[in-house]
């Protein structure tokens, strides 16, 4: 469930080589960085190049770790930051250590939309910055999308252990296989040819992932891994274990009665959002 909300208009980034940055409306033969040879010779050593996208905004102080951390386990991929503006450096602290970093306005859709569009794989994988991420997460990948038919596919989750955190695990897989929901910390996989069939993520004011999520089946069958992705607890930590799993659920359930994503933000920024939290405005 994503904290960032759309914005309304795309900023024009300059492009600095040295650090990779690109205009998120340049053309994608123009925005290739100064590691995209790593890119090259990646697709020339596996069968299906993988593209990792990463939504960031202001995640100065986990974003080298947490590439360090992606690049480690997922080495033959491109590793893409798309950066909403963010004002503790993150971008520049990101530049080293990623194959592309593109910037757009404020909002997590608008932000992975931008990334895929500088993508050159043939798989885009969506992965949040506070996540770890397995070990053979590549091959994982790879071997869930060998069938031909499938257009997509997704992680399991797993948080720090605590009884509400099985809850939450075990809840949301469930709820989620019945209801065909699933967020961004699944780190939802799929084919580049699904995700422009279907538009990319509707940018929308909450749920853009789970919109993302049901599309896709209509371009095929989405299949889950059985590997699980480590989520951060810091918004239960932050919010209240209990408070945000109780709100969580009753966003879903109200989801799934068709209540209007303009109204499911507004409950989300008052149950969801800690007092010093900076949201972006609604669209």
């Amino acid at each position: 469930m994503s904290p960032f909300f759309s914005d309304t208009t795309v900023k024009k980034a300059s492009r600095r080589s040295a650090g990779g940055v690109v205009n998120s409306s340049a053309p994608l033969a123009k925005t290739r960085s100064h590691n995209s040879d790593l890119a090259v010779q990646s697709e020339n050593s596996i069968g299906t190049q993988i593209s990792i996208i990463v939504p960031v905004f202001n995640e100065a102080r986990l974003i080298q770790p947490f590439l360090q951390h992606l690049r480690k386990r997922a080495p033959e991929a491109e590793i893409i930051v798309a950066d909403g503006g963010s004002s503790d450096g993150t971008d520049r602290l990101a530049s080293g250590f990623c194959d592309r970093l593109v910037e757009s306005d404020r909002g997590r859709a608008r932000q992975m939309n931008t990334g895929a569009r500088a993508a050159s794989g043939d798989l885009l994988w969506f992965v949040h910055a506070d996540a770890e991420v397995p070990q053979g997460c590549l091959d994982e990948i790879a071997h869930v999308m060998d069938d031909p038919n499938l257009a997509g596919g997704y992680f399991r989750i797993r948080l720090p252990r605590s009884l509400i955190y099985r809850f939450t695990d075990s809840f949301a897989h469930y709820a989620g296989i019945l209801l065909r929901m699933r967020c961004g910390d699944h780190g939802i996989f799929c084919r580049q040819t699904a995700f422009l069939e279907i538009g990319g993520f509707p940018e929308v004011p909450l749920m853009e992932d789970v919109e993302f999520f049901r599309r896709l089946h209509r371009c095929g069958r989405v299949q889950h891994s059985e590997q699980r992705i480590l989520v951060s607890p810091r918004r239960y930590e932050s919010v209240g274990r209990v408070r945000l799993t109780l709100a969580y659920g009753v966003i879903a359930t109200l989801y799934s009665f068709g209540v209007p994503l303009s109204v499911l933000a507004r409950i989300y920024r008052r149950t969801c959002c800690d007092a010093g939290e900076v949201v972006a405005p609604e669209s």
